[in-house]
């Protein structure tokens, strides 16, 4: 008669097996065995968690082996963020990625109760349609499937900064560059500043989020990403013009972009001329108005024009561009071409803009003082009229 074998006495068997085949790791198989006998579940769900990280369990399917025979038994018994945690080293395993996507839809039937173990899920399943099958389509389902449900989300969660990369990767390849720019900017505020990247990578990112904060025709806060702390990755490589580039589009200063854009390969630069040249002239227009207190906003149309480097007739479509995509507030007088602003819409600032501010603050504490001072003086004048 054959034996039939329980799945219990499989997995000890396989256990055995291990420790005495696999001499480099066989103290780490022994307290597994020991833990899963024990049934210590959430000290074994630690252990494997850093198991599956040894560099001789990422080559060939030893992965896949040890999910199949072992793991796959304590699913109900794994945190779910943690068993998904576990599946996204095993994935990679696959050499079929369809294979590996139908997998991830047999575990995301397991975790659907956890929000952000099925999130992670998706997002697993949303690197292998972009970037091994290349399916944009796919992806895209996936991204608005769970951007909803991240945005609710109470707080950051560990999947925040996976969902951000992959939608950052997705916006790259389809656009529109605006989207790109905003899913890299939360990506490297999830991630510590992308400190666990490789140089190389976070060089490279460093680049790309630089290059579109300047050509995304809707992207007019520059100022976070010239102070993040991703941008010292271009500092002392060939690339630091594009840190150069984004400071000079931040500051509105068209001669420098020029200057810059002038000596850079970069045809996208060149290509979107004349948008380029409208969002410095903007950029410009807004410093303008920042720099000067509220009874000193009324601009002349040649101030903007010398200012933004345009012709005296462009700025009036430049000032309602402003107006329309809500970076400023004012109003035009076409007879006397003079242009009011009475409000700049708020900016991530550098030192000496915030000193600008400071120093602006300090000025209307001493003028409030001033004047509480004189109607203290002045009480009884006042009150006997």
């Amino acid at each position: 008669m054959a034996t039939v074998k329980v799945p219990g006495s499989e997995v000890n068997e396989f256990l055995a097996n291990k420790q005495s085949s696999d001499t480099e790791l066989s103290r780490e198989w022994s307290e597994i065995e020991e833990l899963y006998s024990k049934k210590l579940w959430h000290q074994l769900t630690l252990k494997l968690l850093d198991f599956i990280k040894k560099p001789k369990l990422q080559t060939a399917d030893h992965l896949i082996q040890l999910y199949n025979v072992f793991i796959h038994t304590l699913e109900n018994k794994i945190n779910p963020l943690s068993l998904v945690e576990i599946v996204a080293y095993v994935v990679p395993q696959y050499k079929d990625k369809k294979e590996a996507i139908a997998f991830l839809q047999q575990v995301e039937t397991k975790v659907k109760r956890n929000d952000e173990a099925l999130a992670l899920c998706k997002v697993l399943q949303g690197q292998i349609y972009l970037e091994k099958l290349k399916d944009v389509d796919a992806t895209e389902k996936i991204i608005e499937e769970i951007e909803n449900k991240l945005i609710d989300a109470n707080g950051i969660t560990p999947v925040h900064g996976r969902f951000y990369k992959l939608a950052s990767e997705y916006y790259r390849v389809r656009g529109p560059m605006g989207a790109y720019y905003r899913a890299a900017l939360r990506y490297v505020g999830c991630m510590a500043g992308g400190a666990d990247l490789p140089q190389a990578e976070r060089r490279a990112f460093a680049l790309h989020m630089a290059l579109a904060a300047v050509v995304a025709p809707d992207v007019y806060d520059l100022g976070e990403l010239l102070a993040h702390p991703i941008m010292e990755n271009l500092n002392g490589t060939s690339d630091e013009w594009a840190r150069e580039l984004l400071k000079a589009v931040a500051n509105g200063d068209v001669v420098a972009f020029e200057n810059i854009r002038a000596s850079t390969p970069h045809t996208e630069l060149h290509r979107l001329d004349r948008q380029l040249k409208q969002k410095i002239a903007i950029l410009c227009l807004m410093g303008m108005a920042f720099r000067r207190t509220s009874p000193q906003r009324k601009l002349t149309f040649s101030d903007i024009a010398r200012e933004a480097r345009i012709s005296h007739d462009e700025v009036e479509l430049l000032v309602m561009k402003a107006l329309a995509e809500k970076l400023i507030r004012g109003h035009i007088d076409q007879v006397n071409e003079t242009v009011k602003i009475t409000w700049v819409k708020a900016q991530a600032l550098d030192r000496s803009g915030a000193g600008l501010l400071a120093a602006r603050l300090d000025t209307w504490c001493s003028s409030a003082a001033a004047a509480s001072h004189l109607l203290a003086n002045n009480t009884s004048d006042i009150l006997t009229l």
